[in-house]
């Protein structure tokens, strides 16, 4: 993109962040807050902060995500979980709303209809393939989070950024960046980090939770699940499956696979790597990561998903098998 491009996307960004903002401080009660079903880090966490900084400035917020219901558990030092409201009892009809990293309405599940029902819908994402289905989109493919937005939405609402929200897009940054690793790890990215130090923050155990520690269980499982992986050598292709039959011999739970693409993906021989997981009502979510060389985000529009060039994925109701072909049809 040249710099004129950047200058406009940035105006742009800008101008939305405003709107926002004044459509938040001037709705009336609460303000409505929804991510992505199966929320990962960035989802969660991008939620949770602007929860946090709106609860303490007093204006009233209810936050929440689809079923099922459940926050895996290397989330659970996020602060703020307990302050979240189911999804029955999440507004209709909502005044304002606000969905955080969720490319599409399909992607809100259960609170689909409520973001279809709100009178000003604010979409804040960084996924280039997110489908602009806001009144209002906080859109930037630039940025290394959806958190990066939040943090510069608080700054455009002029309130302060408590110790609970830094937490929260901490956690979001450290997750999208894959712990500063990415290539969205810029001198921005770093920047931002310093400012929510500041707060004193629990790296070390949000470290330990979010990315080292699994129960006994998932490490039985993750044997398993790599002892059957496949390497495709000519496609420098690397995939493997876990299904409820996997899941339920090793008493682990379809939440605490999320992370499993990120040790598939460390295979030196493979450019893309690929997870299929069996979800409990037997359809597959599929996880995609690149290197680079390849665009995966491409391959997962294809299938009704998306996400970036170096992460990206779907949902399919075909076998396993079948979406590998489809994936390895599509590598050059």
């Amino acid at each position: 993109m040249s710099e004129a491009g950047d200058s406009d996307v940035n105006a742009d960004v800008e101008l939305a962040l405003a709107r926002a903002a004044e459509l938040i401080l001037t709705a009336p009660p609460p303000i409505a807050l929804a991510c992505h079903i199966n929320p990962d880090g960035d989802a969660l966490g991008s939620m949770l902060a602007l929860h946090h900084v709106l609860l303490a400035s007093g204006i009233k917020s209810v936050a929440s995500f689809s079923e099922p219901f459940v926050v895996a558990p290397h989330y659970r030092e996020l602060p703020g979980l307990e302050l979240l409201t189911a999804p029955d009892a999440f507004p209709r009809d909502p005044g304002v709303m606000l969905t955080f990293d969720s490319g599409s309405l399909a992607r809100l599940g259960d609170l689909e209809r409520p973001a279809k029902a709100a009178r000003e819908l604010i979409v804040v994402d960084h996924h280039v393939s997110n489908q602009c289905y806001g009144t209002v989109n906080i859109i930037d493919a630039d940025a290394a989070a959806s958190a990066v937005l939040v943090r510069r939405l608080i700054a455009h609402l002029g309130l302060p950024l408590t110790r609970d929200a830094a937490v929260c897009i901490y956690a979001a940054l450290v997750c999208d960046t894959g712990r500063f690793q990415y290539e969205s790890t810029t001198t921005d990215v770093f920047e931002l980090a310093r400012e929510l130090s500041c707060f004193d923050l629990p790296i070390p155990e949000l470290s330990r939770t979010l990315f080292e520690e699994h129960r006994f269980a998932y490490l039985k499982l993750l044997a398993d699940v790599l002892d059957h992986a496949v390497l495709v050598r000519d496609k420098q292709f690397v995939w493997t499956r876990v299904d409820q039959d996997d899941l339920a011999r090793h008493g682990v739970t379809f939440e605490e696979v999320e992370g499993l693409i990120d040790v598939v993906r460390r295979t030196r021989e493979a450019e893309v790597a690929c997870v299929c997981k069996e979800a409990p009502d037997g359809t597959w979510r599929v996880s995609l990561r690149s290197l680079g060389r390849v665009d995966v985000r491409l391959i997962a529009e294809q299938h009704g998903g998306g996400g970036h060039r170096f992460a990206a994925g779907f949902t399919s109701d075909t076998t396993p098998d079948e979406i590998v072909a489809k994936v390895l049809a599509a590598l050059p």
